[in-house]
């Protein structure tokens, strides 16, 4: 995905396919999940009201540069808190894997399943809590255990590194997007001293982070 910036000037679907060479027909599904999360914002707060007229930078710009992070080859996806579905069903229609976007919210849900038959993407919505997830025996998860663990503005790190641990294997990746607080958030896990944290600069904000997680799913961590 190179020659993303991280401008703030007008950023079309075009402008996303230049910067992240996906094909027409990966734009044109991405093109109705957009206007789903248009029509669908009418009745219900999927995204900031703000952040709507700049969707293709903010939401699916924002979702697709986690995919060149994350393992190659992963294939079992979980995105934490879904919400609209960023980053996880942007990454699912990019064709990164199988995707579990698990999501609290009822409504929101029923729009995840919506975009999903749209989109006709590799992905599964579980309506569900992270934390009732998490305690559940692993046989008893509605997913595989996830190579990938994505969220975004779900919760501070320190909470979020807890939500996310009992779902984490030895060589589960976690990817989690940051605002301009990510150095007073990592500030807060000293739980965690012993997991890898690469701290990576975002393609879409200036200031803003990547933090891309190993080693959570270690004996002892989390707990």
């Amino acid at each position: 995905m190179a020659g993303v910036g991280t401008g703030t000037g007008a950023y079309d679907a075009g402008a996303f396919r230049r910067d992240t060479g996906v094909s027409r027909e990966t734009l044109e599904r991405l093109e109705a999940y957009a206007a789903l999360v248009t029509r669908w914002q009418r009745r219900m707060n999927l995204v900031g009201p703000r952040s709507l007229a700049n969707i293709w930078r903010r939401h699916m710009l924002d979702s697709a540069q986690l995919a060149d992070l994350a393992p190659a080859g992963a294939r079992v996806w979980v995105d934490a808190g879904s919400g609209a579905g960023f980053p996880g069903l942007v990454l699912a229609i990019l064709g990164r894997g199988r995707m579990f976007l698990v999501e609290k919210d009822a409504r929101k849900c029923a729009f995840l399943r919506e975009a999903v038959r749209l989109t006709e993407a590799e992905a599964e919505v579980v309506e569900s809590r992270m934390e009732e997830i998490g305690a559940a025996r692993p046989e008893e998860r509605p997913f595989p255990p996830p190579r990938v663990v994505t969220a975004r503005a779900l919760a501070p790190l320190d909470r979020l590194l807890a939500m996310v641990a009992p779902l984490c294997g030895p060589e589960t990746v976690c990817l989690f997007p940051k605002g301009q607080d990510v150095g007073s958030e990592l500030g807060r896990i000293t739980k965690y001293a012993n997991i890898d944290i690469d701290r990576l600069p975002s393609r879409t904000a200036a200031g803003a982070a990547i933090l891309r997680v190993g080693g959570l799913g270690t004996e002892g961590i989390g707990g």
